[in-house]
């Protein structure tokens, strides 16, 4: 544990450059006296690691020194490698430099664990979009990307879902996430950040002007404030359904694809099955159990029951008619 643990210093030091010996405490979530004992040990290990004193001290590696990836385990290795998603990667335009990273990081590991990588590219592929749904439907998300990248500000022409007309806004792009793969942007607008779908944006333009980012700011941390506070705000709607043997196949299918949570079900003396499923909105599950035709009902709640009924009735006239 402590040597897994003395790796992640070393590797911490290398990339953040200086740091205090509190920051490096909160980082590995360990205490500031094991720390310093940490760093004791990878000085007598040979590492060219240093700390200072005082207001503007820290703890940092001699200048210029780097170390190769060999403190890896065998499973940290083909974590890398599966983490390493194409598609997303080649979506922001990093496909090759993905590739290239990936032949510079087999170089530099030991034979045994490069074999153990390469097995586990070999074996795990991730393909983030949906059957018959094309993985590249954000045209401009190579170029709001670079602007993420330089920290350059961007015009863009965006169309909110409530709007049938595009409007005009200038955003300091601070990060992109891809969620279930769709791209969200987080930028800034009127000093206030908020989030963007990407596949909404109908034009960018790249500034040559650039902008601050505020030195604290943690994507992460925002994207999950931002997941955690829209779902406290929308909350899952529950729909109770009876449905034939294969409309719950069907249904758990759909759960499985779009992550709809089945909360109950109980087998009825009919054959049919009464289910209670999780919806994010009610025009979620009126695209859903449309679907299902007519081997779902709907029996609560009144009002998507009723909308799917008239949305039946419909049908039949235009096939009667027809």
């Amino acid at each position: 544990m402590r040597a897994s643990r003395l790796v992640s210093l070393l590797l911490l030091l290398q990339h953040r450059g200086r740091m205090t010996a509190s920051e490096i405490a909160e980082a590995l979530e360990v205490s500031v006296r094991t720390v310093y004992r940490d760093l004791e040990a990878l000085g007598a290990a040979g590492v060219p690691v240093y700390t200072e004193a005082g207001r503007n001290g820290g703890c940092q590696l001699i200048d210029g020194y780097r170390t190769r990836l060999t403190g890896l385990t065998r499973k940290e290795a083909e974590a890398l490698f599966v983490a390493g998603v194409p598609g997303p990667a080649g979506e922001l335009g990093l496909g090759t430099v993905l590739g290239a990273a990936q032949l510079k990081l087999l170089a530099a590991l030991p034979k045994e664990l490069a074999d153990r990588a390469a097995l586990a590219a070999g074996r795990f592929h991730l393909d983030a979009p949906g059957w018959f749904r094309s993985p590249r439907n954000e045209p401009f998300l190579a170029e709001i990307a670079a602007a993420v990248w330089d920290d350059r500000r961007i015009d863009v022409r965006y169309r909110h879902p409530a709007s049938t007309a595009a409007a005009s806004r200038r955003l300091d792009p601070f990060g992109l996430v891809c969620k279930a793969g769709v791209w969200y942007l987080i930028a800034r607008r009127d000093g206030e950040l908020r989030t963007y779908r990407v596949s909404r944006i109908q034009e960018v333009a790249v500034l040559d002007e650039s902008f601050e980012r505020p030195a604290d700011f943690d994507l992460a941390r925002f994207w999950d404030e931002t997941v955690a506070n829209y779902e406290a705000l929308v909350p899952p709607v529950d729909v109770v359904l009876r449905v034939t043997p294969r409309g719950f196949d069907e249904l758990r299918w759909i759960g499985r694809q779009f992550g709809r949570a089945l909360r109950e079900h109980e087998e009825l003396p009919d054959g049919w099955t009464r289910c209670v499923v999780a919806f994010d909105s009610i025009d979620e599950a009126y695209n859903d159990i449309l679907r299902l035709g007519a081997h779902a009902q709907v029996v609560e709640p009144t009002d998507l029951r009723e909308r799917i009924a008239q949305t039946a009735h419909a049908v039949t006239e235009l096939y009667a008619t027809a």
